[in-house]
This record gives C-alpha cells, sequence and structure tokens, in this order.
C-alpha cells in the first residue's frame, strides 16, 4: 500500500457537505491604485518601489520580463522606459483595499470574510452554496436564478447552470457517469463559480481587476485562483482524495502557503541529501516539488515533526505540514470584524546612529500611526452640518508597542526577525484628543514620542549611540471595542462598575440578587501589520475629539485619565475586581 495514502490525514468535510471557499487576490492591486489616480499609466511599464525595492509593478512591465521585489536599480536595466512611482505611503492603498472588503462583505451572509493583506480576502460562501442549490430546477438548468438575499427574492442574478464560469481545474469522472456524491460537489463548486464571477464583476466596477480561486478549503482555494492570472478566476474540481494530491503534486514546494522558506530548504536538504546550493535563506526558489517530498520514502507526519520542531517551533508542525501537503487544511474563514486587533506603522532604515535621527523617524511614524487611528477607529459618519457633533471613537487601544531590530545586510542571510525586540506600556489618553489637522497631529505626535516612545527605546537600546538601527514600529494594540465595552472612558459608568463590585461587601435582604461585575471585552492580539478597521458601532460615551482633555490624572493601570477627586476610588475599584477574579 502506498505509504502516503496510508498516513494521509483526512478532509474535515464529506463531499457532499463540504465548505465552498472563495479566494480574491486583486491584480498587482498597488499599481491598480495608481493607474485609477492616473489613467494615462495604464499603457505604460509602471513600477511601485518602496526604498530601493520594486514593491510591485503593472502587467505591461512584467511582459518587459520585469518582476516584483526587483532591486530598482536591476529592473531599470531590463525595462529603461520603467515608469516608477513612490509607495511609502499606504495609505490610499488601506482605503481602496477597506472599501473593496466592505464591498465582498456586504454581499455574503456568514460575514465569514478574512482579510489576507491589503489586496486578498478569503470567502466561505457555504451557507448560500447551498441554499440556492436547494431552489435549483434541474430540468431548467440554463436559465437559473442565484439568489443573493433569502428575504428578497428579487436580489439576485441569472446564470447558465449547465456550465462552469471561468476556468476549471479537474473535471471529475471524464465519462459523466458521476454519482449523487460527487454531482452534488460538482453542482454546489458550479454555483459557487457564478457567485464568484458576479463578485468578480461588481470589483470591476470599482475600477479593478481581480483573480479568484474556488475550491473546498482555503489552501486549496488559494493554489487554485494563481493558476490563471490576471482577471481570472479557476476552480478546482479535485473530487477524490487521489485527484487533490495530483493538484498538490504539481506546485514547487516553497509556492504552498504555510510552507516557509526555513522549511522548504530543511525539507529540500532532506530529500536531496545534501543542502541547497543558494545561500539566500529568503529566496522564494526551491527545486524541489510537493511530490517529491510527500510521496519520499521516509516521510511521514512523525518524521516531519522531528525535522521543524525546535525552539520557537509550532506545536505539531509536522502534522500540520503533512495536511498541507496533501491538501489538507483545517483552518476555518475568520469572521470579519469591525475593528482591527492591532494597527502598526513601520519603516526601514540602512542603520540609524544618532538620537536625532531616531527621535526625527518616530514623529513621523507616529504621526502616520495617528492619521490611521482617526481613519479606522473613529466613526465615519458625517455629522449634521447645522448642529455639528464631534465624531465617536469605536474602539480605544490600551497599549502601544516599540519595536527595533538592528539593520543587517542580505549577505549576512540573518533571519527578518534577528535581534528584533519590543517594549510596551500604556497609550497615554491624549492621543483621543487629536484633531484631523495636520498641526495638531504632529504636536501629538511629538509628545508620544518624548513622552512614551523615547523612554521605551532606551530601555530596547540602552548604548548612548551606535545601535545601527534597521527597523521602527510603532502599534496600538489591547482593543476595546466601545460597542460592547463595560465602562469606556465614562466616569459614571466607572462609578457604576465600582458599586457592583463592592455590592459583594454590602448587606441585602435574603430576596436581594447579587450581581458580577462584568468584565471588559477585549480582542485578541494578532501580529498582522495590514489589518484594516470597518465601521462598528457608534459609543455614545466617548469624549469629544476637538476638545482639550479634562483636567486629572492617568490611571496607571487602565491608562484613562481619572479626576483628581475620583482616583481613590478608581484605584479601589481595580483592587476590588482582581480580588474578585
Amino acid at each position: 500500500m502506498d505509504i502516503s495514502r496510508r498516513k494521509a490525514p483526512r478532509p474535515k468535510y464529506p463531499l457532499t457537505d463540504s465548505r465552498v471557499i472563495l479566494h480574491f487576490d486583486l491584480d498587482c492591486f498597488y499599481a491598480q491604485c495608481v493607474e485609477n489616480q492616473q489613467p494615462d499609466l495604464k499603457t505604460l511599464p509602471l513600477g511601485i518601489k518602496q526604498k530601493g525595492i520594486l514593491a510591485t509593478c503593472n502587467y505591461v512591465a512584467r511582459h518587459r520580463g520585469v518582476k516584483k521585489l526587483m532591486l530598482i536599480s536591476e529592473a531599470k536595466k531590463i525595462c529603461p522606459d520603467l515608469v516608477l512611482v513612490e509607495g511609502e505611503d499606504l495609505s490610499p492603498f488601506r482605503d481602496v483595499s477597506k472599501r473593496l472588503y466592505g464591498l465582498l462583505r456586504s454581499c455574503i451572509w456568514s460575514d465569514k470574510i478574512e482579510r489576507l493583506g491589503l489586496d486578498e480576502s478569503f470567502l466561505d460562501v457555504t451557507d448560500m452554496i447551498t441554499y440556492n442549490l436547494g431552489l435549483l430546477n434541474r430540468h431548467s438548468l440554463p436559465e437559473s436564478y442565484f439568489c443573493l438575499s433569502r428575504t428578497d427574492p428579487e436580489m439576485g442574478f441569472v446564470f447558465d447552470a449547465t456550465s462552469f464560469a471561468g476556468c476549471v481545474h479537474g473535471r471529475g469522472d471524464d465519462d459523466g457517469s458521476l454519482d449523487d456524491d460527487l454531482d452534488t460537489l460538482r453542482m454546489r463548486l458550479l454555483l459557487a463559480s457564478h457567485l464568484a464571477h458576479y463578485l468578480r464583476m461588481r470589483i470591476e466596477d470599482e475600477g479593478y481587476t481581480t483573480a479568484c480561486g474556488i475550491a473546498t478549503n482555503k489552501l486549496l482555494a488559494k493554489l487554485a485562483g494563481d493558476r490563471h492570472k490576471p482577471r481570472n478566476q479557476t476552480t478546482l474540481l479535485a473530487p477524490t482524495e487521489e485527484a487533490i494530491w495530483s493538484f498538490m503534486d504539481s506546485h514547487n514546494l516553497r509556492k504552498v502557503p504555510g510552507i516557509g522558506a526555513k522549511t522548504a530548504r530543511i525539507l529540500q536538504a532532506f530529500v536531496s541529501g545534501r543542502q541547497p546550493d543558494d545561500p539566500n535563506i529568503h529566496t522564494m526558489e526551491c527545486s524541489v516539488t510537493v511530490q517529491q517530498v510527500r510521496t519520499h520514502s521516509a516521510m511521514s507526519a512523525p518524521v516531519l515533526e522531528r525535522l521543524l520542531s525546535g525552539s520557537g517551533s509550532e506545536k505539531g508542525i509536522g502534522g500540520k505540514v503533512w495536511a498541507l501537503l496533501h491538501g489538507v487544511d483545517y483552518t476555518e474563514v475568520k469572521p470579519a470584524q469591525n475593528i482591527p486587533t492591532q494597527i502598526s506603522i513601520e519603516d526601514t532604515y540602512r542603520g540609524l546612529n544618532e538620537i536625532f535621527e531616531i527621535h526625527r523617524e518616530l514623529v513621523s511614524i507616529s504621526a502616520s500611526l495617528l492619521r490611521r487611528m482617526q481613519i479606522d477607529l473613529l466613526d465615519q459618519e458625517e455629522s449634521d452640518p447645522f448642529q455639528p457633533t464631534p465624531r465617536k471613537w469605536l474602539a480605544h487601544p490600551k497599549s502601544v508597542r516599540l519595536t527595533t531590530r538592528p539593520y543587517t545586510h542580505p549577505s549576512e542571510n540573518k533571519p527578518y526577525g534577528w535581534a528584533r525586540a519590543s517594549r510596551s506600556c500604556s497609550l497615554p489618553s491624549f492621543v483621543f484628543n487629536c484633531s484631523p489637522t495636520m498641526e495638531n497631529q504632529e504636536v501629538i505626535a511629538e509628545k508620544l514620542v518624548v513622552d512614551v516612545l523615547l523612554p521605551l527605546f532606551r530601555q530596547l537600546n540602552p548604548a548612548r549611540r551606535g545601535w545601527s538601527i534597521g527597523l521602527l514600529n510603532v502599534c496600538v494594540t489591547n482593543m476595546t471595542d466601545e460597542s460592547v465595552s463595560s465602562g469606556g472612558r465614562d466616569i459614571a459608568t466607572m462609578f457604576r462598575q465600582q458599586e457592583t463590585v463592592l455590592r459583594e461587601f454590602t448587606t441585602y435582604d435574603e430576596n436581594t440578587e447579587k450581581s458580577a461585575a462584568p468584565g471588559d471585552a477585549e480582542q485578541v492580539l494578532r501580529n498582522h501589520e495590514e489589518e484594516e478597521a470597518y465601521p462598528g458601532d457608534e459609543d455614545e460615551d466617548d469624549e469629544p475629539w476637538d476638545q482639550e482633555p479634562s483636567p486629572g490624572e492617568p490611571c496607571p493601570r487602565c491608562g484613562h485619565t481619572i479626576p483628581s477627586f475620583a482616583l481613590q476610588a478608581h484605584g479601589r475599584y481595580h483592587s476590588m475586581e482582581m480580588e474578585e477574579g
């Protein structure tokens, strides 16, 4: 018996009840954003530069031999007439990404839509496909109708259910004698292909083209979408385990999401019996395929665990990689979030050694961070021009984190996170009084740097100079969603909470019911630098952002500014809360 089959992981869902996942990938996204702002550039070779690297380029440039992540100097040698546009400021790209994300989110039912960077999104549309499969008239497939709403039958589109929309990889049984299970899977994916085409056309109406993959899990959907780019879509019709393995086997090991450069090098060395010739540990190149690793006579999940486990490695890494090699991905599409778990801005350098350089760059990063906070965390609704009211914060980050990393030359082959270190503390409340004016943002950014970030930097880098800083990252984290927060920043609400906590020590009648103090509802921190916020519920307890902060002192525990007369009681509230917990 084939060892890969005997020990292959099994899919979580049966064919008749499989998930249906769409993966959207916007074509050369940064370049498209620039082209929509400057349409004359659409016919020219265009590159978006960040530092000395080509972040991306349009397909006109790619047809000339230019590739993304090239050095600018190398790209200009290949294509002398390459038009370069600065892409250091990600704000316009983030804004477009948010708008297109909102469009996709408005079209699905489950709200399971997960972003990957600024240009990719996973959608779980299983519920929509199951519903429409139940409505499908098998006697009138060419005039089928896809319902986009459970309550409004007129909301939808007409499609031909006798064929797939876009490209298809794999056809199932070529003789057409599909059993019931395989026919159900085929029809589920066929319906999904037409939904994907409809969504792609909606995105094109906004001026952007995209590729899409349709499959039964996130891994397969992402790989399928890469088959026919740009402006196309691919449905993976793989009704058996062997068909899925065949699809996976055709991929270079480094192309599989979840298998990074370090893992690929280890597996390449194991299969070939020698270390890779390329000394660059960050390369996307790999000389072995999934098939070579998956079918190797000595390969198994336990072997992978021994090879890949070590300090800092993920628990169960062997089983995870073994599943990926067989096209099995158990991860769910995460539900959409109204607020991010964190917002961060970072920049890289060729070695900063003077304190004035650190100060200057931290002010620049902090100003960008404040602008991003206002875009992502402030209510976006327009106020009444005759009765203007201040916009309200949808969430309050409680912590600020500074991360630094020394500069390393690519020839040193140091990992990206080498010597990366972080320190965090409470985020001061004055940042929430930052107005949209550039002058006010610069003042607040300067105060944040002097009062908070420079002291954190000196803790991370105690030497007086000579740090050779290659990266600075400032991040606000530990978000409190004000739509579900138990207290917010309202002093009256804080006292109501305190009364609840102290109720345990109060005498009650026998029939009086005691209630526990509600805890803060905090989002789990996830380290994803490009994650964005989307409009959520309003909170009526926030202070106006265009007013001076009320007099008081910051609480050393939660960071909120508390009137001096209430500071002692507020501290007792925290103490009681800890004792009760």
